[in-house]
């Protein structure tokens, strides 16, 4: 399975085109979306539909500049998965998600964070691969020194130690693009704008 992973497109409908014109070239099983599709909330127009003229199966999650409602306004119109609270499977692999931040516009308490994440672990906590997708990322990486405005999140961290999954997905912190670390067993990679292909 292949996976075209990407984040904080903030409205950028030409980063939005060539990210999907690389999930095309790639031949990607599912494209992830890891939160703050828009800038502010506004800015809906042309995010998702590119990846949908190219026959690609998106899930997406909110980040810290959109509301969950605009994340299911998006799924709902493109057919696509707001994975905030929610899996799926795919083939043998499970995808749940918590998207927003523990800063920002649209935040949540790091209770409500881990809480959402295990709620969705649930549905797909016997699958032989288990995916998490935030847009914020755990609180002790590497990433997370970037920063000196933009916490790590500790229901992100705890998510990670007690659920357990094999990946990790985030964005959030454009300066740590790219960058993969580990926390126990679960390798935790920090997409970007460029987005990353991931092989499961």
């Amino acid at each position: 399975m292949k996976i075209l992973a990407a984040g904080d497109i903030h409205g950028d409908t030409r980063l939005a085109n060539e990210l999907a014109e690389k999930a095309e070239k790639e031949k990607v099983d599912l494209v992830v979306l890891c939160g703050d599709l828009t800038y502010n909330d506004t800015e809906t127009k042309g995010i998702i539909g590119p990846f949908i003229k190219k026959n690609q199966r998106v899930v997406l999650i909110p980040g810290n500049h959109e509301t969950i409602a605009t994340a299911d306004f998006l799924a709902e119109m493109y057919g696509a998965t707001n994975l905030h609270g929610y899996s799926i499977k795919v083939n043998d692999v499970g995808l749940f998600g918590c998207g927003s931040a523990n800063i920002g516009l649209f935040q949540l308490s790091e209770k409500e964070i881990y809480s959402i994440l295990k709620k969705g672990f649930s549905n797909i906590k016997n699958l032989k691969k288990k995916i998490m997708v935030t847009h914020v990322h755990p609180k002790g990486t590497l990433m997370e020194n970037l920063s000196s405005f933009v916490p790590g999140s500790s229901g992100v961290e705890k998510a990670i130690k007690t659920l357990k999954p094999d990946i990790l997905l985030c964005s959030h912190i454009h300066e740590a693009e790219g960058i993969e670390e580990k926390i126990g067993n679960t390798r935790v990679i920090n997409v970007g704008r460029k987005g990353k292909v991931i092989k499961i």
